[in-house]
Parts: structure tokens; sequence; C-alpha cells
């Protein structure tokens, strides 16, 4: 089986792995091309039963794909119900959620999300709430969670994945996907080039604290890798083709997070750096950019990271007088003066999972002594900060957070704090737990 045939995968009710598990990826229909809504739509809506659908959209989208679709819906006699969302740039968030269940009355049978990231997260949630279908029309190759059974969220000022419906299909029109700003396509790019570093962290906490890894799925996201490397000069020139090819990538992207289960294998340190950044501008107003174009640039960061991680000789001692001059209490500091009310679910979180704990540090360390060779031979196959540069600057793509109002300072901040967001061994936990966290970040060229 070729892994990165969608038309292959979408045909099986999942597929048994050689990791021991039977893969289901959710996701049932997939129409990416020429043509697609006109061609996929009404066929969809049919397939799942949807009589009188829910179109939940903004401004932007509604105009790029949304027109398209009332239109369809009108020749066809089939009512809606529509909601467009009326802020410029709507967050993600509880307010959002609560506005599109308010709007969606008791005839919508299935939800029509026409846009992007923040309107595919909505219709996901509301779909799964409602128990009823979700069709998801893309309006730009910006983000992987097509199709994912997750959403992206902020709650309580902290971003979180929640659990969500997974899209029943996917339409991605050639014509709009081209006609997406060119920085929306960028930011696909971005999301995509940051697999190298949540692949090489996944294997890492396999080999660390035993978590589940699969290699074929892991080797699927590789494939697409390749897809993206491949075709994202052309695709941010407008090419439907490219642009088409990248978005099947992105799409098994998302498939690669239901077959495994976790987000694993699309998501690591450097989404952790991106949801720093988000929290902030949330809390406090600063600047922030695109969700993979943020991703790309902790992709770069990260590298670095690894890239010095590859020069240290493991100091035991170092690592353990580190840990024991560590204040919990000035790190909760520190997060509340960085992140407002958004601290405070990272504090709760600490306090379950007791990651500073002495003991529990020494075991980790002893366990990463142990293993010392085996990570860095997983971080020598990472492609070098200097090459990921290069690529990104021939797209147009930020290669510093200063390119979107990020100062160094806060960079570095957001590279530090990341390893809080989640209950999750990425780098920046493996950097604190040898003492070398901060004199990393120090380092790291912004």
């Amino acid at each position: 089986m070729n892994k990165t045939s969608l038309t292959a995968l979408l045909a099986q009710d999942g597929f048994s792995c050689t990791c021991g598990r039977k893969h289901y990826g959710l996701l049932k229909d997939c129409a990416i091309g020429r043509n697609a809504i006109p061609d996929s739509l009404i066929p969809f809506l049919e397939k799942y039963n949807i009589r009188h659908p829910f179109i939940l959209c903004d401004g932007n989208t509604f105009r790029a794909a949304g027109e398209q679709v009332t239109a369809l819906l009108n020749r066809a006699g089939i009512p809606y119900t529509l909601h467009c969302i009326g802020r410029e740039k709507p967050a993600p968030d509880e307010k959002i959620v609560g506005e599109a269940v308010m709007f969606c009355d008791a005839a919508c049978d299935g939800v029509l999300a026409v846009g992007g990231g923040v309107i595919n997260d909505t219709g996901k949630i509301l779909a799964g709430m409602a128990g009823i279908p979700d069709i998801y029309i893309a309006t730009a190759p910006s983000m992987d969670g097509f199709a994912s059974a997750t959403s992206s969220m902020e709650r309580a000022g902290l971003k979180v994945s929640l659990p969500s419906r997974c899209p029943d299909a996917v339409i991605g029109d050639a014509a709009v996907l081209a006609s997406a700003p060119t920085e929306m396509i960028r930011s696909g790019v971005g999301d995509m080039i940051a697999k190298y570093i949540s692949l090489a962290e996944w294997e890492i906490a396999h080999l660390l604290i035993g978590e589940y890894f699969c290699p074929v799925v892991a080797d699927m996201v590789r494939e697409a890798l390749d897809t993206c490397a491949r075709e994202a000069e052309a695709a941010v020139n407008g090419d439907e083709n490219a642009v088409c090819r990248l978005t099947e990538a992105l799409v098994l992207s998302g498939m690669a997070m239901n077959y495994a289960g976790l987000s694993r294998p699309a998501s690591g340190m450097e989404h952790y750096i991106s949801h720093i950044i988000d929290m902030q501008a949330l809390e406090f107003g600063t600047p922030s950019s695109f969700h993979g174009i943020q991703c790309g640039v902790g992709t770069l960061l990260t590298l670095q990271a690894y890239e010095k991680l590859r020069t240290v000789t493991p100091d035991k001692e170092k690592a353990l007088a580190h840990a024991a001059s560590f204040s919990l209490r000035e790190h909760e500091a520190r997060l509340r003066t960085q992140l407002g009310k958004g601290a405070e679910s990272m504090i709760t979180g600490e306090a379950k999972e007791g990651k500073y704990d002495p003991a529990k540090h020494e075991k980790r360390l002893d366990k990463i002594l142990s293993v010392w060779d085996e990570i860095l031979t997983i971080a020598a196959k990472l492609p070098s900060s200097a090459e990921l540069t290069a690529f990104l600057a021939k797209i147009g793509h930020p290669t510093s957070g200063t390119a979107f109002g990020i100062t160094e300072d806060a960079m570095r901040e957001a590279f530090v704090l990341a390893k809080d967001i989640r209950d999750k061994y990425v780098l920046g936990r493996l950097l604190w737990d040898l003492g070398i966290l901060d004199e990393t970040a120090a380092e790291l060229q912004m």
C-alpha cells in the first residue's frame, strides 16, 4: 500500500499495523482538486443525509467559498441556516463555540464549516456536541487540522486540544485554495515542516518514557513532509496542482494523529512555542501570526537547540544541582507574569503531574544517561537549522519572530515556557532535566 495515498487509506475501514494496533483514520471522504465544491458538495450532503445544513463561516471565507456553497444549495432547493461570524479575526475560544451553538437551530442536521483552522475547529466541536455530520470546506491550506479529531482552542486562557468530531468529509477546491492569501499558504508549509520536530520527539519519548510509537504512522508523515518540500515553492506561487498536493499532505497529517490516537505525529515543542505566543496575544494583546507561521519559526529555534544538544556531554551532578536549586514558587510566578490567567491551568496541571519532583527527575535523568547515544542518533537525523532557514526564506516564510513583531527576549521566554503547556515529554523537558534549558535558550539565534 502506498501509505500516503488518500484514496487507498479512505477505502479501508482502518488497517492492522505491524505496531500491533488497528489504525482508524475517521475521515470518510475527501475531495481535493479542480471543481471539488460543485462536483462534491451535493453528493456529500446526500451521502450523509444532511437536509438542512448549518453553514459556519466568517466574512472572508464566505466571499472565498461560502457564496459558491449557498448558490449551489439555492439551486438545489436545499434549505440552510447561515451564520457568518462578525469578528474580523475570530479567536478560537469559548465565545466562538457558544456563538455557533446559539445560532445552530433545531432544524440543522449537519455542519458545513467553510473556512480555515478556527472555523474547522469550531465546526468539529459543534458537530460533536450535536451528534450530527460535519463537512469541512477548506478555504486555505493553512494548517494540518483538516482531518483530525481534536480542536485547538483557548480555554480559560490556556491553549488546549479538545476531543471533537473528525469531519466526515473534507472538500478542497483548487481554485479556492490557490486564491488564498500567500501568507496562509506559507502557514500550511510551516505547520508541515514542524513535523521534523514532532516525529523526533515522538521517538525520543518512546525511548525515554516508553510512550507508544508507530513507525508506520511516522513514515506516513515523513512522506507527507517530502511532498511539502517538493511542492512548497510552487504552492506559494499559486500553482493549483501544487496547492492541492500540499493540502493532501496536511490532510494526511491530521489522519496520522487519528491513526496514532494522539497528537505526537504532528505536534511537539515547536507547536507549544506557538501556543505560548497565542496565549500572550490573547492575554496582553502582543503580536502574533498565523499558527503555522509561528510553528515554522518555532521549528527553526528547536532545530538550533537540538544542534546544541548534540554538542553536550551530560553531567549528572550539574543536572541534580540545577534541579535542587529550582524554585517551583518562583517558576509559577514567572508563568503568571508571562501568561496571565492562562498560567493557572498550567500550574494546576503541574500539581497533578509533578514533573519537577526531585525523585522523578533523578529517575528520568538516569534513563537519559543510559540511552544518550540513541538520543543523539535520533537528533542527527534532523535537518540543519541552516538548511531549513534557507528553505523557508526561499518561499518568503518568516525565519524569526521579529518578522511579525515578537521581540528576541519574548521568543526566548516562549522557548523556555513551552515545556509546561502539556503533559508531554518534549525537548524543553529534556533540556531542563539536563540542567541546561536556560543556557540553551540564551544561545539561540533569534
